[in-house]
């Protein structure tokens, strides 16, 4: 694998997922403080009211961090920490809480002390709750809730933060309105259209705030997922297939997907979501698609949400393979999904190992939006235990992400403009409906005793580091 010096290595966490604290310093409930005490909610039964505790023991994964040789370190703020919200004669307000940006100002210092540089999401899934009574992402004025929320932030830590992510995975959002995760509504495909409209204006507001209370310059955009797709064989015709499915809408195996075990569908095309954002408009084939179900745009709308990035980050885990034809039974767009052989190699979440979802799918989209691009999430799920010897051997993880780096490579070399990786994850921790049964971390952590465990995989991944630096 070949990457250059500048390329940026790091890690990645969110929030909810390892800080703990729940109900500490002034912290208001978020939806997923209050999904997770839902009967059924969460397979084990858990709640991420203590996980990691980061909150209490930052200092400790700084190091961890510093150990292993990134320069820089994504995570997210919790929005329910910062600002809790009332609503006073049908006016919401809110209110900032000075302990929650005191401790975020003491992990960045924190962070700049040992020569790694933070990278901030502002939303990663933890909405408070407040704003979820108020209609959350069913509600328009979201825009402006997230507006003063990142004009907050910037205010705060510009002066030493300079990327920042607004939204992560809007699809995954979506997700909490086909009832499996926070918030754990139902709601109509017009529904899922209008929330996915509403969180992309939040996302252009956000971009607009931050930008306008930085104390120098920054760099902006949003973290999208997908399935990174590829060409089933090197022939051109598959070539032509893979471009073909990037940019369909209806019949897309990007687009109204299954979700595994719930019975529901999730709108999850990246360029009904990235089109508005770079190009200023839905695809067209949307409106021929969802037609009266397409939400309402207002006059402004899409200046808002096409207000100018300069960076694209996308998490990145699996994919599948495109051929061209058809296959039986479905419409001829001129491509199909090749179907996995039995026994395909999967993570211990049984999601399909794709290695190559990390060259062609980055090429497309470095070639359709061009912006500097960001793996902001890549890693596996695996069975990962402490051994007699005290160490945690997970070759699996290894193979796994030397196998995606080598790809990701490829794709560099090819003409993808991909500047930096973000493994996911630092540390095991709360993996949101699975609880705590999926472990992603380079550090293993004992639950009990939150113990840190540094994996096979992190002295690995320290090792790539150091060599790409040194070349």
């Amino acid at each position: 694998m070949n990457f250059n010096k500048n390329f940026i290595w790091g890690c990645a966490t969110s929030s909810y997922q390892i800080e703990g604290a729940a109900n500490e310093d002034g912290k208001s409930p978020s939806i997923w403080d209050t999904f997770t005490k839902q009967p059924f909610a969460i397979h084990d039964g858990t709640s991420g009211d203590v996980a990691c505790d980061h909150y209490h023991r930052y200092k400790e994964d700084v190091q961890l961090l510093k150990n292993l040789g990134v320069n820089a370190y994504r995570f997210s703020l919790s929005w329910p920490r910062l600002i809790s919200y009332t609503c006073e004669k049908g006016v919401i307000k809110g209110t900032v809480n000075e302990k929650g940006f005191e401790f975020y100002n003491n992990l960045i210092d924190e962070l700049l002390k040992n020569g790694i540089e933070p990278w901030i999401t502002l939303y990663h899934w933890d909405l408070p709750q407040a704003l979820e009574d108020y209609g959350g992402w069913r509600n328009r004025d979201i825009m402006n809730w997230s507006y003063d929320y990142a004009a907050e932030v910037a205010k705060r830590f510009s002066d030493r933060v300079t990327h920042f992510f607004t939204i992560n995975e809007m699809p995954m959002v979506l997700a909490g309105y086909i009832g499996w995760a926070a918030p754990g509504l139902n709601c109509t495909q017009k529904d899922h259209l209008k929330i996915i409209h509403n969180m992309l204006l939040s996302h252009g507001m956000m971009n607009r705030a931050l930008h306008a209370n930085a104390k120098k310059d920054i760099q902006v955009g949003c973290a999208h997922n997908g399935l990174g797709h590829f060409p089933a064989t090197d022939s051109k015709e598959d070539y032509d297939a893979f471009v073909k499915a990037m940019n369909c809408i209806e019949g897309n195996p990007n687009a109204y997907a299954p979700m595994p075990g719930s019975g529901k569908i999730q709108m999850d095309s990246l360029i009904y979501y990235l089109d508005p954002i770079h190009f200023g408009k839905y695809p067209e084939q949307a409106f021929e698609i969802f037609k009266d179900q397409m939400p309402e745009i207002k006059e402004g709308d899409m200046e808002i949400i096409s207000t100018p990035t300069e960076i694209q980050a996308i998490n990145i885990y699996e994919g599948r393979p495109i051929a061209s034809g058809s296959a039986p039974g479905v419409k001829d767009d001129g491509w199909h999904i090749v179907p996995f052989k039995p026994g395909k190699d999967i993570t211990a979440a049984k999601w399909p190992i794709t290695p190559k979802s990390m060259n062609y799918y980055f090429k497309f989209i470095s070639d359709r939006y061009k912006k500097p691009v960001y793996v902001s999430e890549n890693g596996m799920s695996n069975a990962d235990i402490v051994s007699a010897d005290g160490k945690c051997h997970d070759s699996q993880r290894i193979d796994f992400t030397s196998k995606y780096l080598e790809e990701l490579s490829k794709g560099i070399e090819s003409g993808a403009d991909v500047r930096g990786y973000f493994h996911w994850s630092l540390l095991d921790n709360f993996e949101w409906h699975h609880g705590y049964n999926e472990r992603f971390g380079l550090v293993h952590v004992d639950y009990e005793t939150l113990k840190r465990t540094p994996k096979d995989s992190y002295y690995w991944y320290k090792e790539i580091i150091a060599e790409s630096r040194n070349k």
